[in-house]
């Protein structure tokens, strides 16, 4: 009896965000030259555009240009790492593709994710084509293995801080501009300044802004760390509150402080360690 024909492995499938039409179009070009069965299912031209494509289309690989609007390519970066652990999936390969030499940093080179110099030449993408084909093919096919062994490979998310810090070289702390959160059986982006208050339970954190209602799974203890607290003001262990949406404050007839929420009707508690904010109302 014939041995059946093992199946066709499926392409790999990619997205590419830059925000100049033309180093799209030759990032596009370059790459039909040196990995012609690669799929580019989708084209972004900002960091914001970018994370959405990849929720949408979930590819195995993705270019970010580091300087992008909206969202730098790192700040898309650390986005999609973030969805892809949410949803427990694999993350996309990451290709950073950058101007400047300075940005090629050490960490590239580590293994976690690697980068290209803009105009991407065709002898260097090949490169990156055999290491991202290289890569996947270890993953789908030793990735127990691997896993159990062990790797000295840093997390994505410490080499994507060590970059973030290199584009903020002044040190200023860098704050969320977007949440990207769930809304309904899709993926929002939620612009920061207009949430208005953040409220956790035990394995949710919920997003309310004056028209929408959203869920994350990141808990108040790791958003207090990303958001400006000139901004955003925790006022009991699970609650986060935006100033600008503070319409009053009250005491209910226990003596607690109730938070008034500007645009919308809940009432949020004071916890007693966070009176003092509140002094002299």
């Amino acid at each position: 009896m014939p041995t059946p024909a093992a199946p066709a492995s499926a392409p790999v499938r990619a997205v590419i965000a830059d925000d100049e039409r033309l180093m799209r179009e030759q990032l596009r070009a370059r790459l039909t030259e040196v990995w012609p069965e690669l799929d580019i299912v989708a084209e972004a031209r900002n960091g914001l555009e970018a994370v959405e494509l990849v929720a949408q289309h979930r590819p195995d690989l993705v270019f970010l240009d580091i300087r992008m609007p909206g969202l730098t390519g790192v700040d898309a970066a650390r986005q999609i790492a973030q969805m892809a652990v949410a949803d427990d999936e694999h993350l996309p390969e990451i290709v950073f593709i950058t101007a400047y030499d300075q940005y090629a940093v050490e960490a590239f080179e580590q293994g976690v994710c690697d980068y290209v110099l803009k105009p991407a030449e065709r002898e260097r993408l090949l490169v990156t084509a055999q290491r991202i084909q290289a890569r996947l093919a270890q993953r789908d096919a030793a990735e127990p293995a691997a896993e159990s062994a062990g790797s000295p490979v840093p997390p994505l998310q410490q080499v994507l801080h060590k970059l973030a810090a290199q584009l903020n070289p002044g040190g200023a702390p860098r704050y969320l501009d977007w949440i990207q959160a769930s809304v309904g059986p899709g993926i929002q982006m939620i612009p920061v300044p207009e949430v208005l208050f953040f409220i956790s339970d035990e394995k949710y954190t919920r997003v309310q802004t004056p028209t929408t209602e959203a869920l994350i799974r990141k808990p108040i203890k790791e958003l207090i760390d990303e958001l400006d607290p000139a901004v955003f003001w925790q006022i009991h262990r699970s609650t986060l509150v935006n100033v600008k949406a503070i319409a009053g404050i009250t005491r209910d007839f226990r003596g607690r402080q109730i938070v008034s929420v500007r645009g919308h009707g809940e009432k949020l508690e004071v916890s007693r360690s966070y009176t003092h904010l509140f002094k002299g109302m």
